[in-house]
């Protein structure tokens, strides 16, 4: 395939240019102004922008054990909708990603679809915080990484150990931050939202306290280690401490972390409850300043499909926490980041793309010769409306939502696996 004509955005080798790029059986094999072989395959994308194919280091695809949620096969078709032609999977599928046939069986299957699909194995066995999984035989399955997303490791001394193997595997760790011991009822954050509900909800000392914990941890071990879903000013600004003090410390920001704040938990009911929960403006722009300095340097989906019946449960506050986000993030990237002037598109890309490529150690990431030919093709000025899920679910508050950032093509070894 040559693909003409294009506006190249590549943050890794800070190239921005119109360009062409030619493809051959899934690999990049020329960039620059070329001319046509004969019989080749043509993509004219005269006015639109190509970059490296997305990456979104924590998703659910719910496979195994919640397949009526999401699968493999239908989380793949939302994430190339959305421009991604990589992700990885949390471990809290049933059973429990804390073993190696388990591991091996997502990752048979996950060969049969159309983007590249890694999956985590859990930090502890069970998910339970009380024996550590054999990481060494994960790592050697073919873990990407290490994490009991949705449920914190509490136990501070099995949290140390776990970082020091992983930093010994030379993989992530990443740690879902909150502390169940501040928490009323999970998913609303305490203040103005859960006044309104009567409830006492969730603070973020919950997050804080478990952040200042582990960034320690990570500064003595070494490890590269990951704030998920980070969402209290107070735990970016520790991050940001860490960083200065030496620690391989990351974070990452979903879009809805970066554009909603506690008030849309009255006008969206339980599509906008999520752990941690949606917090204050003035976190929502802490968040926003750790993307612009470089404290967060990660912007992950944590998309976490529910059945329209689990969301629809009275009181709200007892329905499942999280949403879907593989559709949407890069136009609320461009809309809420791009847009208003806290990031160039650019620095945006850099954290959906060469950032976690690095992290993991991922082949994608950038678009070079001999690179997978993995892109996605969108026109950041054209607006679209937010609809029609390729994902099984549709727990989004940003439905009928309109977004700059329309998605053309995504490309992933070479083929084409979206068109809009």
């Amino acid at each position: 395939m040559l693909i003409k004509n294009g506006f190249l955005i590549n943050p890794r080798t800070s190239i921005s240019e119109i360009t062409d790029i030619r493809t051959k059986d899934g690999i990049i094999q020329e960039i620059g102004h070329l001319d046509v072989k004969e019989g080749e395959e043509i993509l004219d994308i005269t006015g639109l922008t190509i970059a490296p194919g997305l990456i979104d280091t924590h998703v659910h695809f719910r496979d195994p054990g919640f397949t009526y949620k999401e699968d493999l096969h239908t989380g793949s078709l939302a994430a190339a909708k959305g421009g991604f032609t990589s992700v990885i999977c949390m471990a809290n599928t049933k059973p429990v990603v804390d073993n190696p046939e388990t591991l091996r069986d997502i990752l048979s299957r996950a060969k049969q679809e159309k983007i590249h699909i890694y999956q985590t194995g859990s930090v502890t066995m069970g998910l339970k915080g009380e024996t550590l999984s054999d990481l060494a035989a994960l790592a050697k399955a073919g873990a990407s990484g290490f994490t009991d997303d949705g449920i914190p490791i509490m136990d501070a001394s099995l949290c140390y150990l776990a970082m020091q193997e992983a930093a010994r595997l030379s993989l992530p760790i990443s740690l879902h931050e909150e502390d169940p011991a501040f928490i009323s009822e999970n998913g609303i954050h305490h203040g103005t939202a859960s006044k309104l509900l009567g409830i006492g909800g969730s603070p973020a000392v919950a997050e804080d306290v478990m952040v200042a914990r582990d960034c320690m941890l990570a500064l003595h071990t070494g490890a590269h280690t990951v704030i998920q879903h980070i969402s209290s000013g107070n735990s970016v600004a520790l991050v940001r401490t860490a960083k200065a003090l030496g620690a391989n410390i990351h974070a990452e920001a979903t879009p809805h972390h970066f554009t909603l704040t506690e008030e849309a938990v009255s006008v969206h009911g339980s599509l906008a409850k999520m752990n941690p929960p949606l917090r204050t403006e003035k976190d929502r722009m802490a968040i926003i300043e750790g993307l612009i300095d470089g404290t967060i340097d990660l912007i992950a989906t944590d998309h976490a499909p529910h059945s329209v019946e689990e969301k629809a449960k009275e009181p709200m506050w007892t329905a499942p926490s999280g949403i879907i986000g593989l559709e949407t993030s890069l136009g609320l990237g461009i809309t809420s980041l791009v847009k208003p002037g806290y990031l160039t598109l650019s620095k945006l890309l850099e954290k959906m793309t060469a950032n976690p490529a690095n992290l993991y150690h991922l082949p994608g990431g950038s678009v070079e010769v001999n690179a997978p030919a993995d892109f996605v093709i969108f026109c950041p000025e054209e607006q679209w409306t937010v609809e029609k899920f390729a994902s099984k679910s549709s727990n989004s508050p940003f439905a009928g939502t309109s977004l700059y950032g329309k998605i053309h093509y995504t490309i992933c070894n070479g083929e084409i696996v979206y068109s809009a």
